[in-house]
């Protein structure tokens, strides 16, 4: 069992590095977030298509061991799992990395905690990506961290493990849901943002054997709840997005820190659920307590249990920036299926070639005619009420209205087709709070 006093530790020096970050941090710093699919020439179809089926891998990766995939960190006799989640792509933030700064795409991610992107340390092993690689030998900003610094300890569940010898590297292998993989070693840089800010000393993962894709971006920005994701790391207790619609190529802001400003007293706030722990570690999700869903002034007969966490760590509901389409549990979604079904009255249609599975023929394929019932989703002190647009994904190239939410077993997934039009922000001492907002004005 780690001591209080190796605790202590590893969290000093995290705050030591936030306060050796720069004064970026103390200011707060905006970030412009675009949809990884404003970056191709897509149709409408293609993009609800291309969502579907990144919510699947999303959902399935996460359900492929319950809760997480796994990750390894390999060094001198010691071998332990940490919990690492799907990383498909929806949000892509442009950064820069090392001095002089390389730019570079990285996939931003709520659901898991590692920054890492692919290296030329040589590279054995890298997937395509539209920038040049990054080479640690050009910046003068790089260092390996030792593979007894608390940094690497928080890459441990066993933190009774211990590193033979001091001056080796922190070596790692992250392995995720949807098939990517990063092996390579754990190190400190500096990252620049678009607006110009600069934060040293962050530590991420420099991968030179990585297997997959991260949708056409270097690497990952992990937003979790752990010790080594970039809000951990900067240091802040806020931050915020808000997702421009689904077919608006604007970008969507994120604002970390004191730019993360308080919202309207219109806003509706709810507290994060206890997260499950796992050999000692807390999960890098954010949990909500879902207690249900109305359709109009219906509330729906789904037994509570259903989106609420496990003695054994399973199920409950996560906010997540990674889904485009929630997920309810399946039990949920079948009860939400018909009511919605009985509701609407039109004849059900073909949604396979959507990759969404309930939909209707709009009256002479006009789609915008369909009319559909008010959908709330009730959270614990606070009713989240969807305007259509954030439920209801129209193909008017086939007349055909379908409901923007999948299945799956065994948790819930709120997507950000479900939070787009809408300023949340991330009280991370325990509080969700969110309201309606144009975020192209923001």
């Amino acid at each position: 069992m780690a001591s209080a006093g190796s605790t202590l530790l590893l969290w000093l020096l995290l705050l030591l590095q936030s306060v050796a970050i720069s004064t970026a941090s103390s200011r707060g710093i905006r970030v412009e977030l675009k949809h990884a699919d404003t970056r191709g020439d897509f149709t409408g179809t293609e993009r609800i298509r291309r969502a579907a089926e990144r919510s699947h891998r999303r959902v399935n990766g996460l359900l492929d061991t319950g809760i997480s995939s796994t990750a390894t960190l390999k060094g001198d006799g010691i071998e332990g799992t940490a919990t690492v989640h799907a990383s498909t792509a929806t949000y892509l933030v442009d950064l820069a990395i090392g001095t002089p700064p390389l730019p570079i795409t990285a996939v931003l991610d709520t659901g898991s905690d590692l920054i890492w992107t692919q290296c030329d340390a040589p590279c054995r092993k890298c997937f395509p990506q539209p920038a040049p690689l990054y080479a640690p030998a050009g910046s003068a900003t790089y260092a390996n961290v030792s593979c007894r610094s608390p940094l690497c300890d928080a890459l441990r569940v066993d933190p009774s493990s211990h590193c033979s010898a001091a001056e080796r590297g922190c070596p790692y292998y992250f392995s995720y849901g949807d098939g990517t993989s990063t092996n390579g070693v754990l190190a400190t840089e500096t990252l620049t943002f678009e607006s110009g800010a600069a934060v040293h000393g962050i530590a991420f993962g420099c991968g030179t054997e990585n297997h997959g894709s991260t949708d056409n971006s270097s690497g990952l920005v992990g937003m979790g709840r752990g010790p080594l994701s970039l809000v951990s790391q900067l240091g802040v207790t806020r931050f915020s997005y808000c997702f421009t619609p689904f077919n608006d190529k604007t970008a969507s802001p994120l604002f970390l820190g004191p730019s993360a400003a308080a919202l309207s007293t219109a806003a509706k706030s709810t507290p994060f659920a206890p997260n499950p722990s796992g050999g000692g570690r807390t999960s890098s999700y954010y949990y909500l307590n879902l207690e249900g869903i109305s359709v109009d002034d219906t509330l729906l007969p789904i037994d509570p249990v259903v989106f609420q966490v496990s003695p054994m760590g399973g199920g409950g509901f996560i906010i997540d920036s990674g889904t485009t389409f929630t997920a309810l549990e399946e039990r949920a979604f079948l009860v939400l299926a018909r009511a919605f079904a009985a509701r609407v009255g039109l004849p059900l249609a073909s949604g396979a070639h959507l990759g969404l599975s309930l939909c209707f023929a709009a009256p002479e394929g006009r789609t915008e005619a369909v009319d559909v019932p008010r959908l709330v989703f009730h959270f614990d002190g606070a009713d989240m009420a969807l305007p259509r647009e954030s439920y209801v994904v129209e193909d008017r190239s086939t007349g055909v209205a379908c409901l923007g939410m999948v299945s799956m077993r065994g948790m819930s997934v709120l997507g950000s087709l479900q939070q787009q039009s809408m300023h949340v922000l991330y009280d991370l001492e325990g509080i969700l709070s969110f309201e309606h907002a144009k975020c192209g004005e923001l």
